[in-house]
């Protein structure tokens, strides 16, 4: 896996580009941060994704975090076995993705892997 293929929101989402479709997942810092993730809800597939917008969350033994898309489009597929064993993303986050997106924008706040790794703390 190489990282400079995936672009990070500053909500610590992470996106990459998967033929002509987008996948969704939580950044290694994010699941650092929640410490053992128990739940995730997400939506169903049809869903509409709007830039800035919640479309679901993760509870951890910690706390509950809304997750807020860095793309609009609609949802094309869900990651079942994440809903199933959400524990996997705390196992290998950039190999557990959320969500299967056919995009239609990403949002112009992204950043490559450089600039997230300089400024995650701060978000």
């Amino acid at each position: 896996m190489k990282l400079d293929e995936f672009l990070f929101s500053s909500d610590h989402i992470w996106v990459k580009k998967d033929a002509n479709d987008v996948l969704l997942g939580l950044s290694d810092h994010a699941q650092k941060k929640l410490k053992v993730i128990m739940f995730v809800n997400l939506p169903d597939e049809g869903f509409e994704l709007k830039i800035g917008e919640k479309f679901g969350d993760v509870e951890s033994v910690k706390t509950v975090s809304d997750l807020v898309s860095p793309v609009s489009g609609r949802v094309i597929g869900i990651n079942q076995s994440i809903v199933d064993e959400p524990d996997a993303i705390n196992e290998s986050p950039y190999e557990s993705w959320l969500l299967r997106v056919s995009a239609d924008a990403l949002s112009d706040s992204l950043m490559n892997h450089e600039m997230y790794e300089e400024c995650k703390e701060r978000l």
